[in-house]
Order: structure tokens, then sequence, then C-alpha cells
């Protein structure tokens, strides 16, 4: 089985400097996986790494799309599988980074068999969500409020999604989500940075406030400008749907840097409650980058490697001949 290297956690907990330092270390190559960064023209708001740091190290799955094509789980699966074959075929490390934490599940253990697609229903819920968006969120956390609480109250694609699952089989999805019993399809090391909630929640208002001094406004500005509707599913996300909502007048500018801050916390607080509940495996809780953290990974992964050897789980002659001791590709 094909083993790959994870790092996940919360958004602005360091995943993006840790994975760029170990990936150099490692012979890697990244692979993105957030449900947001796929998009063309979206680099602020993502924070997306920079040309430099993309030059050292190969980064995949970034600007792929434009921000009106649709981009689901399965999407993400076939795209991700493509390119750790890509990085295999190369002798190199396939990384896997992201803070989308449910297409990681999906890339490690597969999508569940959801029942299928109903147009009647999806054109009722479409319809429920386009009046009242909070109602129809409050209605899923009533019935399914542990995928509420992983889904968030603006992803409109999911929460539909989950929606029309327990509508056309009476049965919530995170019923379908736990039985889900299909073996892994990598050999996955798990690793995330660890911070202390203070540290974290200082971090994301700092991120804020460099993504709006950066220029995020004249981000969105140009998006919108472009022709991509400002109800774009593209745009609902943290930080993008905030300065929408500004340019269309509903709030201020401090009010946009606020609620974009509040947003981001409350989805931190939900991706700590994921990896919580991780069930793809162990996960190692490393040192932030700039702390010890690519070494206590590098260590980490010559562990298992070498345990998934002894067996047979792996061969890592066949894998990831390249291990740079200097720290440069």
């Amino acid at each position: 089985m094909i083993s790959v290297l994870v790092i996940m956690g919360p958004t602005a907990s360091g995943k993006s400097r840790l994975a760029v330092d170990v990936a150099q270390r490692l012979n890697g190559e990244i692979v993105s996986a957030d449900a947001f960064a796929i998009y063309r023209g979206m680099d602020i708001g993502t924070d997306k790494p920079s040309a430099e740091v993309r030059r050292r190290v190969p980064h995949h799955l970034l600007d792929i799309l434009d921000p009106t094509e649709p981009f689901s789980a399965g999407d993400f699966v076939d795209a991700a599988d493509a390119a750790i074959e890509d990085i295999l075929g190369r002798g190199r490390l396939p990384v896997i980074v992201g803070g989308t934490h449910f297409y990681i599940r999906s890339l490690l253990l597969g999508l569940f068999p959801a029942p299928p697609q109903d147009p009647k229903i999806r054109a009722l819920l479409e319809r429920e969500w386009d009046e009242d968006p909070q109602a129809t969120f409050r209605r899923l956390e009533a019935f399914d409020p542990d995928a509420a609480n992983l889904i968030g109250p603006s992803d409109r694609q999911r929460i539909l999604r989950a929606l029309e699952v327990q509508d056309v089989s009476g049965e919530p999805i995170s019923a379908h989500w736990n039985r889900h019993q299909e073996g892994p399809r990598y050999n996955a090391l798990l690793t995330a940075p660890q911070r202390q909630r203070p540290d974290l929640y200082a971090k994301i208002d700092s991120r804020v406030d460099e993504m709006f001094a950066g220029g995020l406004v004249d981000e969105v500005s140009r998006i919108l400008e472009s022709g991509i509707p400002a109800g774009a599913h593209s745009l609902k996300a943290i930080g993008y749907r905030e300065v929408v909502a500004m340019l269309s007048g509903l709030i201020q500018y401090t009010e946009a840097v606020e609620r974009t801050k509040r947003s981001s916390r409350k989805l931190a607080k939900r991706q700590l409650t994921w990896l919580r509940r991780e069930r793809e495996g162990q996960i190692h809780w490393v040192p932030p980058a700039g702390e010890g953290g690519a070494d206590t990974v590098y260590n980490l992964w010559a562990e298992f490697l070498g345990s998934t050897v002894e067996n047979g789980t792996s061969t890592l002659k066949d894998q990831q001949p390249i291990v740079n001791l200097e720290g440069d590709t």
C-alpha cells in the first residue's frame, strides 16, 4: 500500500509553513487539500503560498478551476490520486496538506455510498435556502447536530447535500459517515501542528489583519468585476463573503474584518472537533514550524516507514527512494 504523509490542523495553525519545511527535508511535493485554494484568483483570502515558495517546493491542486466551477469531494479524490501517482512516479514523497478534513477523510478512506440525488428534493431545499439560510441550517442542527457542527452554517453545498441525504434516506448523513467501513486507500502518517487556543486565536486575528491590509478587498472586487456572481459558492469562503457584504453596502469595513475573525475562530473550533473525532488513524501533534516541528515530523516519518516495512505494508525503496538530509531539494 502506498504511504503518504498528511499534515492537517485548524486554520492559521501553521500547516503550510510546516509542510514546506518537511517537504524540503524529505524530497516531497505538496498536495493541497483546501476546498477554496483550488480556485484561480483567490489568493489572499486562501493564504496561498507565494510563487517563490512554489518554485522551491512543487504544489498540486492549486489554481485548477475558475471560481464558478463546482468541485466535490469525489473530484478531489480523483485529482489527488492522480497527483500522488505523478509525484511517486518521479521518486518523491506526497505530502497532503490542508484544513478541509472531509477531503482528507475521503482520500484516505473513500467516499461512503450515499443515496442518489433527488432533483425534486434538491430544488425544494435550494428554495428553502434562498428564503432563509439560517433556518435551513437550524433544521440540519436539529436533526443532525454532529454533521452541522462539522459543516458549519455557511457551506451551502454541503448543508443542502446533508439535508438531501436525510430526506431521501430518513437518517442523518453522520450515520452514513459512521457506518462507512471501507478499508484505507493509503497508508498515512497523520500529523498536525499544535497550538494553545489563545495562541491560535491570536494567529487567526493577525492573519485576518494581514489579509485585509494585503489587498483582500481589491481581490474580491476583481473577482466580481470579472463576472463571477456574488452568490457563487467560491465566494462563500470566509473573508470573501464578508467582503462581498461590505462591497454590497451591507456592512462597513471594520465590521467585515471583525466578522472574518469571528468566523475564522468558529471554523478553527469545528476543525479541532473534527480532529478529536478523527477515524483515519492516530494524529501525532507536533510543534509548529520554527519550534522543531519539521524535525519532529521527519523523525516520525522515519519511524513510520520503518514500522510499515516491518509489517510488510510498504516498500520504502519503491516509494521514496530519495531522502534529502541537507534540507533542500
